[in-house]
């Protein structure tokens, strides 16, 4: 019997504005959420809003590759 493909995968979700502005000086890092999608209903790539504790605001976090 052949292994069939997990349909929820893990994905890891990544501040957009730390990356783009290159991390700020005061910050030690980029913020980072590790989540589960559903492979056949989102097939692209998964971006929510999520809180930066580096950014002190709510930003958009996408996904990235592991």
């Amino acid at each position: 019997m052949a292994k069939d493909k997990d349909v929820r995968i893990p994905v890891l979700l990544e501040c957009t504005a730390c990356v783009r502005n290159g991390v700020n000086k005061e910050s030690t890092g980029i913020s980072r959420y590790i989540t589960q999608k559903n492979r056949h209903n989102t097939p692209n790539r998964l971006e929510l809003r999520k809180f930066c504790p580096y950014c002190y605001k709510h930003t958009i976090h996408g996904e990235i590759k592991k």
